[in-house]
């Protein structure tokens, strides 16, 4: 029927041009836009660059995850640490890794294409990391765990990947790693293969019970997307604003606990990549989708390692088709 939420399409139309579109696509239908983020959610990798010294890796010599791979092993041999920790419990590792190639669990159509073949290689690869020691699986599940944040804390591992909103996660939780934790792209899987995917999602909707739509569309487009407050939306909050015309703006490289703790090229990272950022397509069936992949698919070939990849990803696809 009718959506409960209001067409935002005449506020994000005329800054369309300075955003990065993938972030508005995430909550439309049928061309209308019913909600504004908050970040792109750019997935990075971030590496310890203490762990890569012992080892001899130079993070700027890791193009590809073949390279990574190799890299991981020389990690291993010198510090006895992985290189990498994988989400068992949540999607962070698996799907921006997918979606980097340009495939998902849904097409555009929303047709589920789970079980494809870039969405098994890729998580044959990750089993390959686990099988090879080259990975392990974060201690709780995910990158959200107690246990996964004392272990990192330490210097447990020499990378993860995720967004650019975990930032906060390394500031509010590993304050140990301060100065060690470098940001890099995501390797690629091809020469011409992108080094990112905007991953995650907050954002702001109008329910059509609104008393004064107008008021709240113009305030909207004032606290999200004007220029200031996509500044703001950095400065307050660690998130990289959806509006890329800011990231290349001094104000992006002034003093706070990011740049306190990471250094300030963090933008020049994020503007290297800014046409390589796709998001997921995401339908009313992407919760149960999501579910299914960690509960059933993540947990029991990377956890348990009771199932083929190819299996569990038909399985869940052919459930989803139904």
């Amino acid at each position: 029927g009718k959506p409960q939420l209001v067409e935002l399409n005449d506020i994000i139309d005329p800054v369309k041009d300075k955003t990065i579109q993938s972030r508005f696509d995430i909550y439309s239908k049928d061309g209308k836009y019913y909600g504004i983020d908050f970040h792109v959610g750019a997935t990075v990798i971030y590496y310890n660059k203490e762990l890569l010294d012992k080892a001899g890796v130079n993070p700027d010599e890791i193009v590809t995850w073949d390279d990574f791979k190799e890299a991981g092993k020389k990690v291993v041999s010198a510090t006895g640490k992985p290189m990498i920790t994988i989400e068992t419990d949540g999607p962070w590792t698996y799907w921006p890794l997918v979606v980097q190639q340009g495939s998902d669990f849904y097409d555009k159509d929303g047709n589920v294409i789970l079980d494809n073949d870039i969405n098994i290689k890729t998580l044959t690869f990750l089993k390959q990391l686990l099988d090879e020691k080259i990975a392990i699986a974060a201690p709780g599940g995910d990158h959200h765990a107690e246990e996964y944040y004392g272990f990192m804390n330490k210097g447990g591992a020499a990378s993860v990947v995720m967004p650019m909103w975990y930032m906060v996660r390394f500031t509010d939780y590993m304050p140990d790693l301060k100065g060690k934790i470098v940001i890099k792209p995501m390797p690629k899987w091809t020469a011409d293969g992108k080094r990112s995917a905007g991953m995650g999602g907050t954002g702001t909707a109008i329910t059509n019970q609104c008393k004064n739509v107008e008021l709240a569309k113009e305030f909207l487009a004032f606290a999200k997307l004007s220029k200031e407050a996509n500044i703001q939306i950095w400065k307050e909050l660690g998130f990289d604003p959806i509006r890329w015309d800011v990231w290349s703006d001094p104000a992006l490289k002034e003093p706070n606990k990011y740049t306190e703790y990471f250094g300030d090229y963090i933008f020049d990272v994020l503007m290297s990549m800014k046409d390589e950022i796709d998001s997921p397509t995401v339908t009313e069936n992407t919760p149960k989708m999501n579910e299914l992949v960690v509960q059933t698919v993540l947990y029991k070939v990377l956890k348990e390692k009771s199932m083929s990849p190819e299996q569990a990803l038909k399985n869940v696809a052919n459930e989803m088709r139904k």
